[in-house]
């Protein structure tokens, strides 16, 4: 079995749930990092997961933009789409907006992976954004009240990741 997986990343989380994926699934896999100039040949492929990180409860334009480009190609392959985002609470929804809902719908697996905030990598505008939002959602999510803005935080759930696996890896 030969698998795709595609994605777009702006502070790394995506791009590291791809490799642990690539680790994990079965077959052979390649990675696209959709910032790349070229355009993978879909066709050699029987699987493909689509992936990508919400920023202000949006996935990255490239993301959006690769489904709507493919969406009657990927509708015809076992299909897997994920995406990274801190709010679990609001991950349903997020997954939901993320992607057309053709996909969705034709999706053998779908899953948010939790997310990271990586301070160190973001610039003066994002660290004070995401201060301001931690601080609003922290009320009513004890997990956040805790975060430090000086320490970068990762919060990736590996019980949804290895679900994605195993139906990613089932026949």
């Amino acid at each position: 079995m030969s698998i795709l997986i595609v994605y777009a990343t702006k502070h790394g989380a995506t791009g590291k749930c791809a490799s642990i994926l690539k680790e994990r699934l079965a077959g052979d896999v390649s990675l696209h990092d959709l910032k790349s100039a070229s355009k993978p040949d879909l066709s050699k492929y029987d699987k493909v997961i689509i992936g990508g990180s919400i920023y202000a409860g949006r996935i990255q334009k490239a993301v959006s933009e690769f489904c709507n480009e493919n969406i009657n190609f990927l509708k015809e392959k076992k299909l897997g789409l994920y995406i990274c985002c801190m709010f679990m609470d609001s991950a349903e929804i997020q997954l939901k907006n993320a992607f057309p809902e053709e996909l969705l719908n034709s999706a053998a697996v779908k899953e948010s992976f939790g997310g990271e905030m990586i301070f160190s990598d973001m610039n003066f505008f994002e660290k004070t954004l995401t201060k301001i939002v931690t601080k609003t959602i922290a009320k009513s999510n004890p997990k956040l009240a805790g975060i430090d803005p000086k320490k970068d935080v990762s919060m990736l759930v590996e019980e949804n990741i290895n679900r994605f696996v195993q139906v990613m890896n089932g026949k």
